[in-house]
């Protein structure tokens, strides 16, 4: 079970992988995550500027605490290439103690 719910998973949709990989990298890096998983070749179906868009995009599952969320959203939307990146954090409930230690390890300041 996480502790107080501190860990969170951030959902981050990018244009490419290599997008995705370098926000990965930037972010692991500077321990705003312990952890970015890139998911390549989804398919988004959103509307813009009043037009319905099917794109290819890549998804990130990001492993990081609701401590270091404001710091890494600041991050992502400074290196990120759209205009409005979707940053969507969702608490983590339950999981592995060991894992969840290790994200709250790797996350520290």
């Amino acid at each position: 079970m996480g502790a107080n719910c501190s860990e969170v998973v951030v959902f981050v949709t990018a244009a490419t992988a290599e997008e995705a990989e370098r926000l990965g990298l930037i972010i692991v890096e500077s321990r705003l995550a312990a952890c970015a998983n890139v998911l390549n070749g989804i398919r988004s179906i959103f509307r813009w500027e009043n037009k319905v868009n099917v794109e290819n995009e890549c998804l990130m599952l990001i492993k990081t605490t609701l401590e270091r969320y404001p710091e890494l959203e600041a991050v992502i939307r400074r290196h990120h290439s759209y205009s409005i990146p979707e940053i969507i954090a969702l608490p983590v409930i339950a999981g592995s103690a060991p894992y969840l230690k290790w994200v709250r390890d790797e996350t520290r300041k």
